[in-house]
């Protein structure tokens, strides 16, 4: 009979540690949480000093009992969850469960699940780490307060059942600024001017581009200046100048971390977040490799450190050593540090054997994980690669008083490109710059110039989301993945072409939020709170403390909502569609997709159709209404109600106004009103409008 009893979170995790340990030990999982705060009701106790008060989750009865009947069999229970404040939380939650003794309670943690690694662990036992509980206990209690405080309110005023969160209700903020900035961005006209140069004994032109005056460079804002320079530089000689030759230095990436890692399986694999971390713990918690029987491949997924351990630090090298020569391995081990706590128990995701390299897994892995697994490998072993060095050349041609350039690189030496080219700096090779000297003659054949507009700023994807909240200091490796997912799910936000747009639906919820209740969707508040969170995991406050100083204004807040937003309940709204099943005026209701129209008879009658608000403007093109309509996946755009046979659509609201210059229709962009067409750059400001 086995002695000792080894608890992990998932049946595959289990599978994969029991082949490491002898028959002494039972490896068993408990599927995640046993224990949470009820769904039913808040679970804390305002009156007792904000306990918590935990139940057994649904369905987790028998597993627990088979638990605690392996527990009550076995000398020492090993508590394997996961390294971070999470799996702490599950281990202390077992332990209570379990009702396990201090003698029987032997909490281990490893980073990556390999023999070594698990072994290790077992060997140095430690107790259950109540500043990482205490943390994720202070974590939970916080949201459950945002959440079941704020969410009625918002029921209550939207209609349907919405929600709020402590982070989610910051990140859709954040995505509705950027909105807000993109729809009042004024685009400013500027031009390029290339100069076609015929170089004597040449076939091939040398396209020069334009830099400026001297040594000034200089921006063209308009063709009025572009023809300007133009009508300077006629009859002017085009003379070699400066030739500069120089090699520049690109320096490895880091390891991932779970924010970078994120970010470039979207760029490269085109995954969602939620699916680099669900493959990702595939690979963590084992595959089933031909040869080699179930193996952990890569180290744990959940990390915001760099950090590599000096086994795995030794054993790249080597490995580059063998594989690529001494030339290509980096002199010197970078590591980068977070102006917040770092996880640094952690290490950066790594492949936890290089040697298992992605062309030898190939055949035991999914088409997703051999993806997800190559790019891992790849940029770990970069990671300690030399720098790819580009040999470059500059050339300044003069003409007049102004100076066009051209340039170009090629690369010298590949050093890490060799393994990792997914951000390589694109090589401007022009092999007609060997043959330029100071006394080439250059000849003008043409110009070239092309009118540009300024664009604005980008609407936030997936990565690029998870990269600001990392730079804000919001949320943590864990909640980014989860925070998107609910945004999406809920359809305050729409995803389209990997582009983040903020629904009808996103923008009232985050207006409401940002009227009753500014500090919780306060970026700066939210950050502070993970900080106080990192305070309490080092055992610096108590958890206490933090809730007992958040609640008294969430509360007020609440209550002074309660009777302000009260009176803004949204009431049916009486249409002039007739219902075509029963002559009912039809009334406009509000859903979790947005406003559609109902019949007022239900629920005899059950008549629906979509709504098309009116937006008191009429269509340029054929005069009709328009009328706000949505994508497939919720974003709002504005279009003629007799689409398909008129096809006028904008992204921004139309003014009513046309413009004076070309006639096109005037889009109001913030205080602006701004020509629908962008060549025709007529702009006017807006008139106030004023409230009856």
């Amino acid at each position: 009979m086995a002695k000792n009893l080894v608890i992990v979170e998932s049946p595959a995790k289990a599978k994969t540690i029991n082949k490491f340990l002898g028959a002494n030990y039972q490896v068993v999982a408990s599927n995640g949480h046993v224990r949470d705060l009820p769904k039913s009701q808040l679970g804390i106790d305002i009156e007792h000093d904000f306990e918590p008060r935990y139940i057994t989750i649904r369905g987790k009865g028998d597993i627990l009992a088979m638990l605690r009947k392996e527990a009550k069999k076995s000398d020492k229970v090993y508590l394997a969850t996961d390294p971070d404040r999470e799996g702490e939380a599950i281990s202390w939650h077992l332990a209570a469960a379990l009702k396990l003794s201090d003698k029987q309670i032997h909490r281990i943690t490893f980073n990556e699940i390999t023999k070594t690694a698990v072994k290790t662990a077992i060997k140095h036992p430690r107790k259950i780490d109540m500043g990482l509980v205490d943390a994720q206990q202070a974590r939970r209690i916080l949201d459950r307060m945002v959440g079941y405080k704020i969410s009625p309110l918002l029921w209550a005023k939207v209609k349907r059942g919405l929600s709020a969160g402590r982070v989610q209700s910051v990140a859709l903020r954040i995505i509705c600024d950027r909105e807000r900035e993109i729809d009042s961005f004024i685009p400013e006209e500027y031009w390029t001017l290339d100069a076609v140069l015929k170089v004597d004994g040449e076939k091939k032109p040398l396209i020069a581009h334009f830099y400026g005056k001297g040594k000034e460079k200089m921006e063209i804002g308009s063709r009025q200046e572009l023809e300007a320079i133009q009508a300077a530089i006629k009859g002017q000689p085009f003379v070699v100048g400066d030739i500069k030759n120089g090699e520049r230095r690109k320096k490895p990436p880091l390891p991932f971390t779970t924010s970078t890692l994120q970010q470039e399986a979207s760029k490269i694999l085109n995954f969602s977040t939620q699916k680099t971390m669900r493959v990702a713990q595939q690979l963590y918690e084992g595959i089933d490799v031909k040869g080699n029987g179930t193996v952990g491949l890569i180290t744990y997924l959940r990390t915001d450190s760099t950090r590599v351990s000096e086994e795995a630090d030794a054993s790249v090298r080597q490995f580059i050593s063998d594989q690529y020569g001494e030339a290509f391995l980096g002199k010197a081990t970078k590591t980068v540090k977070n102006t917040g706590k770092i996880q640094d128990a952690h290490e950066a995701i790594r492949p936890s054997n290089c040697e298992l390299t992605p062309t030898r897994m190939k055949e035991s892995l999914s088409r997703d994980q051999f993806r997800l697994y190559q790019l891992i490998w790849s940029r770990f072993v970069a990671s300690r690669m030399s720098d790819a060095v580009y040999a470059t050349t500059g050339v300044k041609i003069n003409s007049g008083e102004y100076v066009f350039n051209v340039s170009a690189s090629k690369i010298g030496f590949e050093g890490f490109l060799s393994v990792y080219k997914h951000n390589e700096d694109k090589a401007e090779n022009n092999g007609l710059l060997k043959k330029i000297s100071a006394e080439s003659r250059l000849t003008l054949e043409d110009f070239e110039s092309k009118q540009h507009f300024t664009q604005p700023p980008a609407h936030f994807t997936e990565a690029s989301l998870v990269k600001t909240l990392e730079e804000l200091g919001i949320g943590r490796p864990s909640t980014y993945a989860p925070t998107i997912t609910t945004i999406i799910s809920r359809r305050y936000v729409a995803k389209e072409n990997k582009n983040l747009y903020v629904t009808e639906l996103g923008e009232v919820v985050n207006n409401i939020m940002m009227e009753a209740f500014p500090s919780i969707v306060d970026v700066t508040f939210t950050a502070n709170m993970e900080f106080l969170l990192d305070k309490v995991e080092e055992g610096d406050v108590n958890y206490k403390t933090i809730v007992r100083n958040f609640y008294p204004d969430l509360e007020a807040a609440v209550q002074k909502a309660e009777k302000e937003l009260g009176t803004f309940k949204v009431e049916d709204e009486v249409s002039d569609v007739i219902c075509d099943q029963c002559g009912r005026n039809m009334v406009i209701k509000y859903g979790p997709h947005g406003k559609f129209l109902a019949c007022p008879g239900f629920p005899e009658c059950r008549n629906t159709k979509t709504y098309f608000e009116k937006i008191g403007v009429k269509c340029p093109k054929c005069g009709k209404d328009i009328v706000i309509r949505k994508t497939q996946k919720g974003r709002k755009y504005y279009g003629c109600e007799g689409n398909p046979e008129c096809d006028f659509m904008t992204w921004q609201r139309p003014s009513g106004k046309n413009c004076p210059k070309c006639g096109n229709a005037l889009l109001i962009k913030g205080q602006k009103l701004v020509c629908a067409d962008p060549a025709c750059g007529y702009m006017e400001n807006r008139e106030q409008e004023t409230e009856a």
